[in-house]
């Protein structure tokens, strides 16, 4: 089985599904001339033509607005956003069209879209480069958004998403693209939307946290297992819209204590749901308050303060440290 970084699990995703299925196209800012920002597309116009993969100009919302009509009209299209940041002239789309179509039409219409975007911090990006706005989208009833943080997941979520009948949006931590490699299957698979994972098994604390924040969740518990004795449960959410409500409860109630970790803003944040779907359902299992650690309440800084802003596993240990101290 052959070891691949997240790009490359990707890129042999895309080109497993456009070479089986002609329905499937793509489209996005400089995916087909230079293959991407990130080489994620890299040589896939000369292999697929011009009319499937796509350059379009610095338009989000035309992007997201056409692969609307390519959707109604019977096309699988994906779509690419250079960085999350630049999704913002495209909400109007998602929000007010390609979320509501199939309500909109009675069930008669879908739209059978992705969109990918990769987001968050850890490259010294420029402004607007390492947004984390994952919880505008969620907010959005009709969107299904997934979060990989593995190269076998992101190859396993790609393909559900691009089989799924309704739009899916796929954010992918810049910061894992190229960190490690893992075996990942040749063959085309499915991680069902809409499951979380137990990424390591513990009894004293679960730590809840997607994307990125998944290996800083799982340093942050080797270093509390050898200094501290302490038994971490780490969680992937890895789908945030269908969540698994049930995987992350059950994980607490075992536990009776969680810390949830993400870089995006505390305010609003998509921990906060998580929260509340763990104070609701597992309140009587709770042995302390629940915690996050998460970014600030300001944009994301200039490269200088960028590991002062993104929660690092050091900042996990306190607070998985204080939990353990309330009874």
């Amino acid at each position: 089985m052959p070891e691949k970084n997240m790009v490359e699990a990707i890129h042999d995703t895309l080109d497993l599904l456009m070479a089986q299925d002609e329905s499937v196209v793509m489209m996005g800012e400089d995916i087909g001339v230079n293959g991407g920002v990130f080489r994620v597309t890299d040589k896939m116009l000369s292999k697929y033509g011009a009319a499937r993969v796509i350059d379009t100009p610095l338009a989000e919302s035309a992007i997201v607005g056409t692969a609307l009509g390519m959707a109604v009209g019977g096309l699988r299209p994906i779509c690419e956003i250079q960085f999350l940041g630049f999704l913002y002239p495209a909400l109007d789309q998602l929000i007010s069209h390609v979320s509501r179509i199939r309500d909109r039409s009675a069930g008669h219409l879908g739209a059978k879209m992705v969109v990918r975007a990769p987001y968050g911090g850890g490259i010294r990006a420029p402004e607007q480069h390492a947004d984390s706005a994952e919880a505008y989208l969620t907010h959005i009833p009709g969107l299904k958004v997934v979060v990989p943080s593995s190269a076998a997941d992101a190859k396993g979520i790609l393909v559900s998403a691009v089989e799924d009948d309704d739009p899916v949006i796929i954010l992918e931590p810049i910061r894992l693209y190229r960190m490690g490699r893992e075996q990942v299957p040749e063959q085309l698979y499915r991680v069902p939307l809409g499951t979380a994972r137990i990424v390591q098994e513990g009894t004293d604390i679960s730590v809840i946290a997607y994307g990125a924040m998944v290996p800083v969740a799982q340093e942050a518990a080797r270093n509390l297992q050898r200094e501290q004795g302490v038994s971490v449960e780490v969680v992937d959410v890895r789908s945030l819209s269908p969540l698994d409500e049930e995987t992350l409860v059950a994980s607490v109630r075992k536990t009776g204590r969680a810390v949830i970790v993400h870089e995006a803003p505390l305010t609003g944040g998509f921990g906060a749901e998580i929260m509340a779907t763990v104070s609701e359902q597992a309140f009587w299992w709770l042995k302390a308050p629940v915690q996050r650690v998460t970014g600030p309440d300001v944009p994301f800084p200039p490269y200088a303060w960028e590991d002062w802003y993104v929660p690092s596993a050091a900042r996990v240990q306190r607070v998985v440290s204080q939990v353990m101290a309330e009874e």
